[in-house]
C-alpha cells in the first residue's frame, strides 16, 4: 500500500528502515529493494535485528553492523551485549522518519516485535515519527493464549505484559508499546495490511512465506512455535538441526513410542503426535540419534499450542527426571532468572512442574491473565 501512494509520507525524508529478508512484497522484493528505487526516498540508515539483515545468523548469535553489502548504512540490532539491542539517540536523531517492516511470527517471544519496542522506546521521546508497515500475523488474531510477563521478569523475550501468543499484527502491536513510552513526543502511524482479517492465517492470504529466520522454515513451524519454543528453557532439543524445528523434540534418552502414546492419551484438541527418532546436525545432542515426537496439527482452529507443549514438557520429563535439566546458561544477555522462567514470564510454571502439578491446573491459572490481555489488546485492533 505504501508503494500504491508513490512512498508520498517519505519523499524528501531522511530515512531509517527496520527491516529484514522476510519482509518482501508480491514480487518477492524486499523493502530495502523497495525503496531504494523510489525516486526521492533518502535512505540513510538500516537497522536488522536478531539473524541478521539476510536472516542468516542462528539463534543467539550476534551479528555485525558491516554484515551488509547493501547501499545505506547498516547497524545490528543484535550484536554481543544487551546494549547493542537498541539503536543509540544519535544514530536515530539525524534522521527524519523511522520506517518498520518485519514479519512477525504471533509470539511473544519471537524477538522482532521486541526490536520494534527497543526502537520506539529510543525514537518516540526524540520526537521521530515511526511508519509500521503492518503484516498478517501468520497465527491468525483471533486466539489469546499463555500467561503474562510479570515484574522483574522482563527481557528480550518478554518486553511488555503481553499472553504468549498474543492475537496481534506488528502494528496493532506498536500502537500497544507506544502507551507505555513516557515522555512521548512522536508518533506510531500503522500502514494497514490490505485484504487481512482476523480470522486469516498466513496460508489464507495469498502471500510468499519467505523464512524470516534459519528456523522459521513454514507457517506450520509459526503455529507450533508458542508452544515449542518453552523448549529453549532446558536441555531437550527443539529440533534445531533438523528439517522440522520446533515441530520436532525430544532427546537421546527419550523412549519416542513411550512419549507419543503418553501424548495421544491426553487426547489435546486439534493435534496428534508421532513418534520420530531423529539426529541434529547441529544444536543441542547435535550428531546423537534422539527420540521424540513430531507435533502434527490436524484442526487450526482448536489447537492450542501453549498447553500443548506445556503438556509434552511436562510428558518428557517425567519420563526421565534423572536427565532432564533447566536451562541455566545465559539467554538472550539474561543470567537471572534461567531461560524458562523467562520464556514463562516468572518462576510460577516451572516452580508448580517441579512440584508434579499437572498441565490442566496449571493452565487454568492463566485464564485470568488471557481474559485480561483480551480486553486490553482488543483497544488497539485496526482489523
Amino acid at each position: 500500500m505504501l508503494l500504491d501512494q508513490a512512498c508520498e509520507p517519505l519523499q524528501g525524508k531522511r530515512i531509517g528502515l527496520l527491516t529484514h529478508a522476510a519482509a518482501v512484497d508480491r514480487d518477492f522484493r524486499t523493502s530495502v529493494e523497495a525503496l531504494a528505487s523510489q525516486r526521492g526516498v533518502r535512505l540513510e540508515t538500516i537497522f536488522g535485528p536478531e539473524h541478521g539483515l539476510h536472516g542468516q545468523a542462528q539463534d543467539l548469535i550476534g551479528v555485525r553492523d558491516d554484515e551488509s553489502r547493501a547501499a545505506a548504512r547498516v547497524v545490528s540490532l543484535y550484536g554481543d551485549s544487551a546494549a547493542s539491542l537498541r539503536p543509540t539517540p544519535r544514530q536515530l536523531e539525524e534522521l527524519d522518519l523511522l520506517v518498520v517492516n518485519l514479519q512477525d511470527v504471533g509470539s511473544r517471544y519471537y524477538t522482532f516485535q521486541a526490536t520494534m519496542k527497543y526502537c520506539l522506546e529510543v525514537a518516540l521521546p526524540l520526537g521521530l515519527r515511526v511508519l509500521v508497515l503492518d503484516r498478517p500475523n501468520p497465527i491468525g488474531g483471533l486466539l489469546v493464549e499463555g500467561p503474562l510477563v510479570r515484574d522483574g521478569h522482563a527481557s528480550f523475550v518478554g518486553v511488555h505484559p503481553v499472553a504468549i501468543r498474543h492475537g496481534l499484527t506488528i502494528g496493532e502491536l506498536a500502537l500497544l508499546y507506544q502507551q507505555s513510552i513516557p515522555n512521548s513526543r512522536g508518533e506510531v502511524q500503522v500502514v494497514r495490511c490490505a485484504g487481512w482479517s482476523r480470522d486469516r492465517h498466513f496460508a489464507d492470504c495469498g502471500l510468499p512465506w519467505v523464512l524470516p529466520s534459519p528456523n522459521m522454515p513454514t507457517p506450520d513451524t509459526a503455529l507450533v512455535y508458542p508452544g515449542q519454543c518453552l523448549v529453549e528453557g532446558t536441555n531437550l532439543s527443539e529440533g534445531r538441526g533438523t528439517t522440522r524445528p520446533f515441530e520436532i523434540s525430544g532427546a537421546p534418552w527419550i523412549d519416542a513410542g513411550r512419549l507419543a502414546r503418553s501424548m495421544e492419551a491426553l487426547d489435546l484438541p486439534g493435534v496428534r503426535f508421532r513418534p520420530v527418532w531423529f539426529r541434529p546436525t547441529f544444536h543441542k545432542h547435535a550428531g546423537s540419534d534422539c527420540g521424540g515426537v513430531q507435533i502434527h496439527v490436524v484442526d487450526r482452529e482448536k489447537f492450542r499450542p501453549v498447553r500443548t507443549s506445556l503438556a509434552l514438557l511436562i510428558e518428557m520429563r517425567r519420563q526421565a527426571p534423572e536427565k532432564f535439566a533447566w536451562r541455566t546458561e545465559t539467554y538472550e544477555f539474561v543470567s537471572k532468572p534461567i531461560a524458562i522462567d523467562l520464556l514463562f514470564g516468572s518462576p510460577r510454571e516451572r516452580e508448580a512442574i517441579e512440584q508434579g502439578a499437572g498441565w490442566q491446573d496449571i493452565a487454568q491459572g492463566w485464564e485470568a491473565d488471557e481474559e485480561a490481555f483480551r480486553m486490553t489488546s482488543h483497544a488497539f485492533w485496526i482489523y
